[in-house]
């Protein structure tokens, strides 16, 4: 009797589990002879899956290929009640602890697999200066494991699974597309090719990004890592000091135009600066002027209305002077000299010029008030009375208190001289006026002491 013979009537029990330390895909085989036993598992048999493995059992049946996953962690007894494809496959004649065929992988998803490559020497361009290709190779690693194991059964036989060749042909999948990378990256960027080198943290993502898109369809893996550690260009080659020599030109070239543009806009700026300044110089010396004289005008003021109530007054007594003359020749009938119409005629001149300088002054008085009131408020003038007084029948003045008296004490008003102001209904005789009365008031002389 066989042992294929003894496992059907009640032998052996297989334990089904994988005890090995470093794996991707790993099958297993019962003890003994594997020939007659390794797709004869007993119902009834152990089977262990550890924490981040997948066991496949696999069924080859006329109709094609059939798999149960099982994933870990898990530690029972293989039962058609476990096993969905097993229940289908099992006949309803066999026992419950009848052998049935399947091959038995381990496949391991919480592992790393870390494939090493080389890029051999390959022409290097930089899209500046296609004239001149530099000798590039390329060293690196990339890791990867297995997160969708279902996709990955299905890309992959698992029967006579071999960890080598399938490294190998991820690493030959991997050469393939950094080479690519790397010839590409100077046109893609602008990255100048004698730099590429110093720029392996931007080399290294683009190259993680390629691969994820063009590996893992492929080969239904995760690419985890990829590490370029080294771009080496051949610097002894022609190519390389030539691709050097004209870059450092164009780069000094560079550095020149761009140092020239800031000393010219440093001049620039200096240039408008000093214009600014002087034309803020030249409107302050302009406004500081001004002030001046303003100033100026503003302290001379007072003399300026003295000249000016002088210059009026001379006018006016000369002018009616004149009139007072032309009178009294016609009231005498003849050429001669009239003096009291000439003293006459020049007092109201006088008088005329007082008053009309103090029309002046109160012309003037706005502009001083202009400058007075930038240092503080004065009170407007106090009102007086004024009256006009007829002569030779014209209207004259009007005249204040203090001119009246004036002119009463030099005979040119009288007690019968006519006079008006503002409210009073017609021309009165001075002495009927009760304020210009007190003018001709002649204060009568104290009696001469006697001498003892």
């Amino acid at each position: 009797m066989g042992l294929f013979d003894k496992v059907m009537n009640g032998g052996l029990m297989n334990v089904i589990r994988c005890d090995e330390p470093s794996y991707l895909i790993w099958k297993w085989r019962p003890e003994g002879d594997e020939a007659k036993r390794e797709n004869a598992i007993r119902m009834g048999s152990s089977l262990r899956v550890k924490d981040g493995e997948v066991a496949v059992f696999v069924y080859k049946q006329a109709n094609g290929v059939l798999e149960d996953f099982i994933e870990g962690p898990y530690d029972g007894i293989i039962e058609t009640k476990n096993f969905p494809v097993l229940a289908n496959i099992v006949g309803v004649g066999y026992q419950g602890d009848t052998p049935f065929q399947a091959e038995v992988y381990f496949i391991n998803t919480a592992g790393l697999i870390q494939v090493p490559f080389g890029v051999p020497y390959f022409d290097l361009f930089d899209p500046r200066f296609q004239d001149f290709s530099v000798p590039t190779a390329v060293r690196g690693s990339v890791t990867f494991k297995i997160t969708d194991y279902k996709a990955f059964v299905k890309l992959h036989r698992l029967v006579e699974f071999s960890l080598e060749d399938f490294q190998e042909q991820v690493r030959d999948k991997v050469v393939q597309n950094v080479k690519g990378i790397v010839a590409n990256i100077p046109t893609e960027t602008g990255l100048p090719a004698v730099q590429i080198e110093r720029n392996l943290p931007m080399v290294n993502t683009v190259a993680q990004a390629n691969l994820k898109a063009a590996l893992e369809p492929i080969f239904g893996i995760d690419i985890v890592t990829t590490d370029i550690s080294s771009i080496e260009l051949d610097k002894t080659s022609a190519g390389y000091q030539e691709l050097k020599k004209v870059t450092q030109d164009v780069t000094t070239a560079t550095v020149q135009a761009q140092t020239a543009a800031s000393v010219k806009n440093i001049a620039d700026m200096q240039r408008i600066n000093a214009e600014n300044l002087q034309e803020t110089l030249r409107i302050q010396r302009e406004e500081g002027q001004y002030a001046t004289h303003l100033q100026t005008q503003s302290a001379n003021m007072a003399a300026f209305q003295v000249g000016a109530q002088t210059e009026v007054g001379v006018a006016g007594a000369q002018a009616l002077g004149q009139m007072g003359a032309a009178g009294g020749a016609s009231m005498n009938g003849a050429g001669g000299m009239n003096l009291p119409g000439m003293m006459t005629g020049m007092a109201l001149g006088g008088v005329i010029g007082q008053n009309l300088a103090g029309t002046m002054n109160g012309m003037m008085n706005p502009v001083q008030n202009m400058a007075t009131n930038a240092q503080g408020m004065v009170p407007p003038p106090v009102p007086t009375v004024a009256y006009h007084v007829a002569v030779n029948g014209q209207a004259a003045g009007p005249f204040d208190m203090a001119t009246l008296g004036q002119m009463a004490a030099n005979g040119t008003l009288t007690k019968d001289s006519l006079v008006w102001k503002q409210g009073m209904p017609e021309w009165t005789a001075a002495s009927n006026v009760a304020d210009i009365a007190s003018v001709f008031a002649t204060p009568e002389m104290p009696p001469i002491p006697e001498n003892n």
